[in-house]
C-alpha cells in the first residue's frame, strides 16, 4: 500500500556506522535503512518506520533533569553500526520537534503522522523524547482507522505508573491522560505496568492505578518467570498492542543516560525477554522508547541498550 509521507519538522538523513562492505553479509542498519517518502510501499512482511519525537518539555514541566530532546539522534547512532539480520525493511521519516513549550501541539502532529503510518501498513517505532512522547503513541494508535474497534492494550516498561493527576500534562501523565480518553470514549484504558519502583511512586499514585484497574509488578517481583505470565496474561486479553519502554525501567549502572535512574531496575535480560515475547504474539503495532538523556549517557550505554531492545523487536 502506498502512502504520503508523514508532516515532520525535520526530514530524515542518511544514516552512518561502519563499513565492510556493500554485499548482504556484511550488510548494517546505516545501510539498510531508507528514508520514507511519498509512495513509500509496504512490502510482504510489515515494514518498520522509525519516527523521532524531539521533546522534553513533558520532562521540564515534571521537573526533570532536561536533555531528552536530543535522544532520537543519539539512538540512530547507536542502531547504525549494528549489523542487520531483519527480514523486513526499515524506513526512517523523519522528526517531530517539539519547539519550546508547544507539548500539546507536538504530540497532536506526532499522532497524525503515526496514525497515517499505522495505516498504510507499517509498524511504527518513535525514538523520544521524554515520557510525555507516551501520549502521542496514544493519539496516533487511538486514532488509527485500521485499528478501530480492536481491543487495545498498552503496555509499559517503567519504574513509574505516569498517571500523576496535574493541571498541566508533562511526562509523567501520559497514562492518566490516556484513561481520561479512553473513559470518554466509553472504554476502559487496559494498561499493564512492569517494574514499578515502590519508593519511587506515592501512595496516591498507587491509589489511582487500583482505581483504573491498573495492572503491575513491582521492579522486586521481577524474576523471570513471574514477568513472562504477566506478559503473556496481559497480551491473552487483547487485540493489538502498543509497548512503550521507559529506559529508567533498568538499573542506573545499564541505564545511566536516562532522566531518572534507577536505584534498582529490572535487569536487561529479563527486559530483553519482554521483547521477545511482544514481538513473537504478532499482536505488537505500535512501539516507542523513552526518557533517554544523552547528557548524562556515561559511554552512550543507554543508547546503546535503546539501540538493541529496537533491533530485538524488530527482528
Amino acid at each position: 500500500m502506498e502512502t504520503s509521507a508523514p508532516a515532520v519538522d525535520v526530514t530524515p538523513t542518511a544514516w552512518t556506522g561502519r563499513f565492510d562492505g556493500d554485499a548482504p553479509e556484511h550488510r548494517r542498519w546505516w545501510q539498510a535503512v531508507a528514508p520514507h517518502t511519498a509512495g513509500t510501499a509496504a512490502g510482504a512482511v510489515r515494514s518498520a518506520v522509525v519516527l523521532g519525537f524531539c521533546s522534553d518539555a513533558g520532562v521540564r514541566r515534571n521537573k526533570g533533569r532536561m536533555g531528552a530532546a536530543a535522544a532520537p539522534a543519539a539512538i540512530r547512532a547507536a542502531l547504525g553500526p549494528l549489523a542487520f539480520h531483519l527480514d523486513r525493511e526499515v524506513f526512517d521519516a523523519g522528526d517531530v520537534v517539539v519547539e519550546g513549550d508547544q507539548l500539546e501541539d507536538g504530540q497532536a502532529r506526532a499522532g497524525r503522522a503515526i496514525s497515517g503510518l499505522i495505516d498504510a501498513g507499517n509498524l511504527t517505532v518513535v525514538l523520544g523524547g521524554g515520557h510525555e512522547t507516551a501520549f502521542a503513541s496514544y493519539l496516533g494508535v487511538s486514532g488509527s482507522e485500521t485499528l478501530r474497534g480492536k481491543r487495545l492494550g498498552v503496555l509499559n516498561l517503567d519504574a513509574h505508573f505516569d498517571l500523576r493527576d496535574e493541571p498541566v500534562p508533562s511526562s509523567g501523565t501520559p497514562f492518566l491522560q490516556m484513561a481520561q480518553e479512553e473513559a470518554a470514549a466509553g472504554r476502559e484504558l487496559q494498561y499493564a505496568v512492569v517494574g514499578i519502583s515502590e519508593p519511587n511512586n506515592t501512595r496516591s499514585l498507587f491509589d489511582t492505578a487500583e482505581r483504573l484497574g491498573v495492572k503491575y509488578l513491582l521492579d522486586e517481583s521481577c524474576a523471570p518467570e513471574v514477568v513472562e505470565t504477566f506478559v503473556a496474561d496481559f497480551l491473552a486479553g487483547i487485540d493489538v498492542l502498543y509497548l512503550t519502554i521507559d529506559l529508567d525501567v533498568m538499573p542506573a549502572a545499564v541505564a545511566p543516560g536516562v532522566s531518572a535512574p534507577a536505584a534498582y531496575g529490572v535487569p536487561l535480560p529479563v527486559i530483553s525477554a519482554v521483547c521477545k515475547q511482544v514481538a513473537a504474539s504478532g499482536k505488537l503495532v505500535h512501539l516507542d522508547v523513552a526518557e533517554l538523556n544523552p547528557e548524562f549517557d556515561i559511554d552512550g550505554r543507554t543508547a546503546k541498550v535503546a539501540a538493541r531492545l529496537v533491533n530485538t523487536l524488530l527482528a
